[in-house]
């Protein structure tokens, strides 16, 4: 920015220029430059010459002169020369008045009329001046764009090698015979077994590929006989209203506790209604996911394939059961500068689904109406089960997502409600049935942490403990350690699968959590799950849910994972 003087120099010159035209207009002879005077001293860094031992007059020319000073011989307009000089020297410090007080003399007016033209032209030429530098900056930039687009067309793609290894033990403790039932397939006394396994034993790679693509691929090998495909896609990102494309297999947008990373789960197991009507969730679709510029508000939305391939890597059939998924969630709260400590996360997910209404003993695919999950533990059979609904025309979700988070305090809980509509039922089978389930929950970290969120994804993020877990002998022959980060938790889950002669069994399961962090990228689940299962057909006999409902009765699981992921 200019200086104040820069701006009264610039004035004082520019009048001192329209004299001299004036001047040379009206025939005058002027001095050149070396006949004018030469300056002894200069007093400051002005551009007005200051004589330090004489001051100017209003009327003479020599009044600014002194024996400092040797002046050369001047022409008839000296007169005219003294008095603008003298204008121009006491403007430094004030408005110009040395045109004004020659305002009778007419050639001082005619001089004045050429000063403003002067001043005009100035005015254009400078403002030619700076589209001049508006064009070169904007030049520049484009050949800086065009250099970046050159260097990335030479990049190669990026490759980054992650993986998880999650190790569980689940002991149940305690069943009764409807448990048993169901869980042995039909024998009453012969209770579940414990289970030690490798829950989850994944590694993935995932990069970019110029100019704005990405992908990922993820292969679970817990049962090393028969590796799961996970995720296995490729996208485009940087897409307009920041957006991203996805093609191949990947989550469907229903269930927030499904689309959280098991990484960042605060239980061991996802709740009953998630897992239930969202089996596996990943599916093969082209999805599209985005976000405002702020990721206050989110969407997704996109096509999927019901069959689920992660075994065998592909659909084969003329008749290709899909379905539509969409989810939107905002954060219109989000405590910037204490970190994320605070926030508020909303969601609100949809589908439309057309299944394999078919229920014979040779239809094999994975694309069927059937809801199911495990009692919150890795137990053999499913506990909850529709089975294979014959029949199944359509089916619709709509979940309800809520997160409040305050300090180390997280509240959460999810709704979702399954209305599905029956083509030519099996006996004793309605036309419309309901199902639904949900879950609330409460963690709160006893050394001071916090739940991060995703407000990109509207997901749980990475936890970082204030301190990691170690011990360690010091030099000095004690021993040094860390607590990691402690967290308790307690949750509430409820799911019905008993409707209109479908009888899955209806659950009201209660799970205590402990988690122990030792560090960002480790920390071991403690999860005690007890509760009931009433309402179910599988109970009477072990594998048929259109039996007469009855009452499975309670139990008590008790479950620890080591988890790692890098």
């Amino acid at each position: 920015m200019e200086s104040s003087s820069m701006r009264r120099g610039g004035s004082v010159a520019r009048q001192a220029l329209a004299a001299l035209v004036c001047l040379a207009t009206s025939g005058g002879a002027l001095a050149n430059a070396d006949e004018w005077w030469t300056p002894a001293n200069q007093v400051g860094s002005d551009s007005v010459l200051v004589a330090p031992e004489s001051a100017p007059t209003l009327n003479s020319f020599g009044g600014m002169l002194s024996n400092q000073y040797s002046a050369a011989p001047m022409s008839a307009q000296d007169g005219l020369l003294e008095d603008t000089l003298q204008s121009t020297a006491a403007d430094v410090d004030q408005e110009p008045s040395g045109l004004q007080t020659l305002a009778d003399d007419e050639q001082n007016q005619d001089a004045l009329a050429d000063d403003e033209s002067f001043e005009d032209r100035l005015d254009a030429f400078a403002s030619r001046l700076e589209a001049l530098d508006t064009l070169e900056e904007e030049w520049t930039d484009y050949q800086d764009g065009l250099a970046a687009d050159a260097k990335a067309k030479k990049k190669k793609s990026t490759i980054k090698i992650g993986g998880r290894v999650h190790i569980d033990h689940w002991s149940f403790s305690n069943t009764d015979a409807g448990i048993n039932r169901i869980e042995s397939g039909g024998d009453p006394d012969q209770s579940p077994e414990n289970i030690t396994a490798f829950r989850r034993l994944r590694l993935e790679i995932s990069g970019t590929v110029p100019q704005n693509m990405k992908y990922r691929l993820q292969v679970d090998f817990n049962n090393p006989q028969t590796p799961e495909i996970k995720d296995a896609y490729l996208g485009w990102t940087d897409l307009p209203n920041n957006q991203t494309l996805l093609l191949g297999n990947q989550k469907r947008p229903l269930g927030l506790d499904h689309l959280n990373s098991s990484r960042y789960n605060v239980f061991a197991e996802r709740p009953l209604a998630v897992e239930a009507f969202n089996e596996d969730a990943r599916r093969f679709g082209l999805a599209m996911y985005g976000h405002n510029d702020e990721e206050s508000f989110c969407w997704t939305y996109g096509i999927y394939n019901l069959e689920n391939i992660n075994t065998d890597g592909r659909f084969i059939g003329d008749s290709a059961q899909a379905g539509g998924y969409s989810r939107l969630w905002g954060s219109p709260w989000y405590d910037d500068t204490s970190g994320g400590r605070g926030y508020w996360h909303w969601g609100l997910a949809g589908a439309v689904a057309k299944p394999d209404g078919n229920a014979g003993a040779n239809d094999t695919n994975n694309n069927e109406g059937r809801f199911r999950t495990r009692p919150l533990a890795r137990s053999s059979q499913r506990w909850l089960n529709t089975g294979r609904i014959d029949g199944a025309d359509w089916y619709q979700n709509i979940g309800f997502e809520n997160i409040l988070n305050l300090g180390s305090l997280q509240i959460t809980g999810e709704y979702i409600l399954t209305p599905m509509q029956v083509e030519d039922p099996a006996a004793g089978v309605d036309d419309n049935l309901f199902f639904h389930g949900g879950y609330i929950y409460a963690s709160y970290f006893l050394t001071g942490e916090h739940m991060p969120y995703n407000r990109s994804t509207g997901t749980l993020s990475r936890v970082k403990p204030h301190e990691n877990f170690f011990l360690v002998d010091r030099c000095n022959g004690c021993r040094g350690n860390g607590w990691g980060a402690w967290q308790l938790a307690f949750r509430y889950d409820h799911l019905d699968l008993t409707d209109g002669g479908v009888n899955g069994g209806v659950g009201n399961l209660y799970t205590a959590g402990l988690n122990w962090y030792w560090t960002p990228y480790s920390k071991v689940q403690n999860n005690l799950v007890w509760g009931e299962i009433s309402e179910s057909g599988l109970a009477a006999n072990g594998d048929n849910p259109l039996d007469a409902p009855v009452n499975a009765g309670n139990f008590l699981i008790f479950g620890t994972r080591f988890m790692i992921d890098f």
